[in-house]
């Protein structure tokens, strides 16, 4: 799977801290994220794509 996290995070300006503080996550999940090394749990994985309002394809991918 892979993702547009780091993008779309870049895009608002925000660290990899400020996107964990808006999810309730540690930064090293958000980094594990964005690198490949951890997929998201379903309910994660739909909080990020509502927070950057977007359906959960337009941040992730299948490979």
């Amino acid at each position: 799977m892979t993702n547009r996290l780091r993008v779309l995070r870049a895009e608002r300006n925000w660290s990899q801290q400020d996107l964990a503080e808006r999810l309730g996550v540690s930064r090293q999940s958000v980094n594990a994220i964005e690198t490949g090394k951890y997929d998201p749990s379903l309910p994660l994985a739909f909080r990020i794509a509502r927070l950057f309002d977007l359906p959960i394809e337009g941040v992730f991918s299948a490979d």
